[in-house]
């Protein structure tokens, strides 16, 4: 009789108690302000609470340090080198979503389901509105012309964002012909490359270039800071292809689950969450790039910039040429 009764306010005590909230845990490249819109949207449509960590730098040694013990479930990072590096160090694991298979196209996602890419941005052709003719610039081979030499401006070559340019020329046209494109793009430089992409923008603005590579979404930001709009307001975005005929480079913001993700099931509620229309077109809009989903449209600013016919080679593909895009660059001394 005693056992029955304490069996029973067990079972009491238990419907009482609230039921453990669900939640997962993000390591986050990506700044706090950009992705609140999607971590709110996520809350609301499945109750599931979000805790999220900013690491810009370190992200997969930090992983690779904490391993099993590592409280993150899900990494969200930008750039195809920092996703196959997650991948290539062990720190991610394969994940089986028909959702995922369906709504991000394969050229965006990883061949093993470690990583999918949500959203995409193309690196382009910032031209001065003043002294480029539209309709000058068709393709990447053509920025080696001498006809620029003393109008190009760009970050530094070693950096991933032009990295990722070479190892897909690479891919395209084969390192030999890479090689001869990086240094003819240096001969054609108008000072040695410095600062990011907003800094290339303003120093078309300022007369120093006329040309310079950059990534679509930097636009968006210029256009929202005070400062920085006249530096967007002097160029316009081209989108070059390469020579074969192949669209405009892209690369990615992508997600992957961790391989010792404390909780698998609501990390992977989270990832379809940002495969899915609701999400897709808050990513949009927040940090105007290209959804993955080819159903979902850009935002109106990013439309405004032109059509793209972005490049549907395997990132991975290219990403494989990531060591040999570094030697050149340090062989033709790009950015001494």
């Amino acid at each position: 009789m005693k056992h029955s009764a304490l069996t029973l306010a067990t079972s009491l005590i238990a419907l009482a108690a609230p039921a453990m909230a669900e939640e997962v845990n993000i390591y986050s490249y990506r700044q706090p302000e950009l992705i609140q819109p999607i971590l709110d949207g996520f809350t609301e449509k499945t109750g599931i609470t979000t805790n999220v960590a900013f690491i810009d730098k370190g992200l997969t040694e930090r992983l690779k340090a904490e391993g099993e013990r590592s409280p993150a479930d899900i990494i969200l990072t930008v750039d195809i080198s920092r996703l196959t590096e997650a991948k290539e160090a062990g720190v991610t694991q394969a994940v089986q979503s028909d959702v995922l298979k369906k709504n991000i196209p394969e050229a965006l996602r990883d061949k093993d389901n470690q990583w999918f890419g949500v959203t995409y941005r193309a690196r382009i052709v910032y031209a001065s509105k003043d002294r480029v003719k539209p309709g000058e610039i068709t393709t990447y081979e053509d920025l080696a012309d001498p006809k620029w030499k003393g109008r190009i401006c760009t970050r530094s070559g070693t950096h991933v964002y032009n990295l990722g340019l070479l190892s897909a020329i690479i891919e395209h046209d084969g390192a030999e012909a890479a090689e001869k494109w990086a240094a003819g793009v240096k001969a054609n430089l108008a000072r040695k490359p410095e600062g990011n992409d907003r800094a290339q923008a303003r120093a078309i603005w300022a007369g120093e270039c006329d040309i310079a590579l950059g990534n679509t979404y930097y636009i968006g930001e210029m256009l929202q800071d005070p400062e920085q709009t006249q530096w967007a307001n002097a160029i316009r975005p081209e989108f070059p292809t390469f020579a074969d005929g192949s669209g405009t480079h892209v690369n990615i913001s992508g997600v992957a689950m961790t391989a010792s993700a404390p909780h698998p099931d609501t990390a992977l509620k989270f990832m379809e969450y940002l495969a899915s229309p609701d999400a897709q077109k808050i990513y949009a809009n927040v940090v105007n790039e290209y959804p993955a989903d080819p159903d979902t449209p850009p935002s109106d600013l990013v439309a405004s910039w032109g059509e793209i016919q972005p490049d549907t080679t395997s990132l991975t593909a290219i990403a494989d040429h990531r060591a040999e895009a570094l030697k050149i660059m340090e062989r033709v001394d790009f950015d001494g």
